[in-house]
């Protein structure tokens, strides 16, 4: 597969996670309900953007479902939602991850991670530099900004993967901090783990080094690849998840980090990660999602049979893309993207933005089979 070579100083994702501080109505509770046991079989996340029926393939949104065992410990936790969430409610979901992730209770936050962690870098140690792959997601970048954090971009290599060498190489005496996602967005390539965890553990003896995995679930050897095996060894590691992806809780925005024991003290003494910054709903969500492992292996080999399937359609098409490891797939159409994008929205498919200056390069979600026969027919017809 021809890969591509560019080079530049590019903007960062204005995208951001936010957690859910609301509690839910009874029809976004209904729209949980169980789905299919077969990750499959379950039914698409489609929606009416305009007068048709749009496809968002956008957001790298699950189009497989959350597991059926949220929908009915949701329902469950609406008895308690007249409650506020207590502090033993919320421990027993940090004892969940904690034996899950192999780490201490202690070292699991639940709640806003990303951009309460840039927050508090920045007002804790001062002005300095928060360095990260550029075109991506800079949710803890643009949240240090206010407070004196500087953002300091380093360019995709030629393979359109994290440049480790020049990461490394951009540490100074001021960086605050790190921030590498892996596998990365939006080329969705992933940086070799023995590379990876040399860079890591290189990278951490002078700073925080922030890894946010929210697309690793989708590789079968996640937990060998996870930079949480050097936190556990006590580098200055700080791993973020989402249950937006894989698990399919994007609308209930539900995530953690793992952090070392004194950072994660430290957050807490700030108020981030506390019991009251949880609710009922989402808190029940995790822990049902959390315990379905079977649910998310099936998504996962859905969801990689339908990167085959993409990859062969575009190579069919004569385009070329990256090696995603997401759930999306990367692919340079030699167009604008603004004409692509506007295309395939005419026939009812809505994709990523662009992600300057790869101006001919379009992002598109993987969803279900049906879903992505339609997409693939619409990209045929706008690039015939």
């Amino acid at each position: 597969m021809t890969r591509p070579t560019m080079t530049g100083t590019l903007p960062a994702d204005p995208q951001r996670r936010h957690w859910l501080r609301a509690g839910l109505t009874t029809a976004a509770v209904a729209a949980l309900a169980p789905v299919a046991g077969s990750a499959a079989a379950a039914a698409p996340s489609a929606a009416a953007d305009t007068a048709i029926d749009v496809l968002r393939l956008d957001l790298n949104e699950s189009s497989y479902g959350p597991s059926p065992k949220v929908g009915p410990a949701v329902q469950r936790a609406l008895v308690e939602a007249p409650r506020y969430v207590s502090a033993a409610q919320l421990q027993a979901l940090q004892v969940q991850i904690a034996t899950l992730e192999g780490v201490a209770p202690e070292q699991v936050i639940v709640g806003e991670v990303l951009e309460a962690l840039g927050q508090h870098l920045a007002l804790s140690e001062g002005a300095g530099g928060f360095i990260y792959s550029v075109p991506g997601y800079g949710a803890l970048v643009d949240a240090a900004r206010p407070f004196g954090g500087r953002a300091v971009e380093v360019p995709l290599n030629a393979r359109l993967e994290n440049d480790l060498p020049a990461l490394l190489a951009t540490i100074a005496p001021d960086t605050r901090a790190l921030f590498v996602v892996n596998p990365h967005n939006p080329s969705g390539t992933l940086s070799p783990g023995a590379d990876f965890d040399r860079f890591v553990s290189a990278a951490q003896a002078r700073t925080l080094v922030i890894v946010d995995e929210a697309y690793l679930d989708y590789r079968e050897d996640a937990a060998a690849l996870s930079a949480v095996r050097l936190l556990r060894q006590g580098q200055n590691v700080v791993v973020f998840r989402t249950l937006g992806k894989i698990h399919a809780l994007a609308g209930l925005q539900v995530g953690y980090a793992l952090a070392p024991t004194g950072l994660a003290g430290a957050l807490r003494q700030r108020g981030v990660g506390g019991a009251h910054a949880q609710n009922q709903l989402s808190l029940a969500a995790a822990a049902a999602a959390l315990a379905d492992t079977v649910h998310v292996a099936q998504v996962r080999r859905s969801v990689a049979l339908e990167r085959q399937r993409w990859q062969q359609v575009l190579t069919g098409l004569g385009l070329r893309s990256t090696e995603a490891a997401g759930n999306f797939v990367f692919v340079d159409t030699g167009r604008p993207h603004a004409a692509v994008a506007a295309g395939l929205l005419q026939q009812g498919v809505r994709i990523a933005r662009v992600f300057a200056p790869y101006d001919t390069w379009v992002r598109i979600t993987i969803g279900t089979p049906a879903e992505n026969r339609r997409a693939q027919q619409a990209l045929g017809h706008v690039l015939a």
